[in-house]
């Protein structure tokens, strides 16, 4: 039976080779860190991770430094010089707290090796109060309630790191107050006498041809003197409609009676929701959709919103002719165009009452 039982046992062995050729290693010796044994070690790294995160708020403070003080067209080795300083700056702050960080789990950090058993995915009161303890016990291991500089210069490298997150807010815009609203968003380059041309060929657009029911898409002659983006930001808010329609079919408040002409009217083409362009006509019901959120104006009606989403009429420009028989801007707009936003004061805008 001993000589069968060892037979079975050489067999088995001899399938476990094939099965699994490579035997299992098991872990190796572990070996105790330099900063396990010696508290000079130990320290000296403590010095070089607190070293790394006390740069990070020198590093931010320069950020900050450099934004400001150096000027966006100045040139370093053939390149921006204020991009570089930037990017160097803040990589290198960031580095140093990885850095730091991972000498810290490294050199300082309770050295052991442990095993974590999977359980399911809900826990018990007995699990969360195991880990409370594991994170109490990882506190402690990790040497922050000895060494506290490590935990202050962290955390003043993290705080640090804001400042350059703060400041370069700022290149999202100025900040809108009333003064910068008015010189930029809210102003067009309509002004009195500009003529009203076609949207491509910026040919001037004669009363006498304009035939009731029509819609001309339209742009201020003085659009031309604009380029690159200053142009599109312009075009933008000055965009225009031109229609036509029978007098005796559209209501014209007293107070605009010299602001149309035989019955064309000119209003603003910017959807007063979110800003789409909108030219989508009716000539039948005056109405004007905007293909976007079907906000629908009446311009038969000053404008006035009949449907959808948008909470202000459209901006009627005011408009008369020169001597040569061509349309005109009386004034520019008397209420800013385009979307609303939460700033915007329409509390004298026309509401047809």
């Amino acid at each position: 039976m001993d000589v069968e039982a060892q037979q079975r046992a050489e067999l088995e062995t001899a399938r476990d080779v094939e099965r699994y050729p490579v035997p299992d290693p098991g872990l190796p010796e572990h070996l105790p860190r330099l900063s396990d044994v010696d508290d000079r070690a130990a320290d000296r790294a403590t010095r070089q991770v607190a070293t790394m995160f006390g740069l990070v708020p020198v590093l931010a403070v320069l950020f900050v430094v450099i934004y400001f003080a150096v000027p966006r067209d100045a040139v370093f080795l053939g390149q921006n010089a204020k991009n570089i300083g930037l990017g160097v700056t803040a990589g290198l702050a960031l580095m140093l707290i990885g850095v730091g960080a991972v000498q810290w789990g490294r050199q300082l950090m309770d050295d052991h090796e442990m095993v974590d058993h999977r359980h399911g995915a809900a826990s018990t009161q007995e699990d969360v109060e195991y880990v409370l303890r594991e994170l109490d016990a990882g506190t402690n291991e990790s040497g922050i309630r000895r060494r506290k500089i490590l935990g202050y210069s962290l955390g003043g490298a993290l705080a640090a790191l804001g400042l350059p997150l703060i400041v370069s807010f700022a290149d999202l815009g100025p900040y809108p107050t009333k003064r910068v609203r008015a010189a930029t968003i809210e102003s067009t380059i309509w002004k009195e006498g500009i003529r009203l041309v076609h949207d491509v060929t910026y040919e001037p657009i004669k009363a006498s041809e304009m035939v009731i029911g029509q819609l001309v898409n339209a742009q201020p002659e003085n659009l031309q003197e604009f380029h690159g983006t200053e142009y599109l930001q312009e075009k933008a808010k000055a965009s225009i409609i031109i229609v036509r329609m029978d007098p005796n079919d559209i209501k014209i408040p007293e107070e605009r009676r010299d602001w149309q002409v035989g019955g064309i009217l000119c209003y603003s083409k910017i959807c007063t929701h979110v800003g789409c362009p909108i030219s989508l006509w009716e000539q039948q019901t005056h109405h004007l959709l905007c293909p976007c959120h079907q906000s629908t104006f009446d311009l038969g009606d000053s404008g006035l919103v009949v449907f959808g989403p948008a909470a202000r009429a459209l901006p009627q420009l005011p408009i008369t002719t020169d001597a040569e028989g061509f349309l005109v801007a009386r004034q520019g707009f008397t209420v800013p165009v385009g979307p609303s936003y939460f700033e915007r004061d329409s509390r004298g805008d026309f509401k047809g009452e």
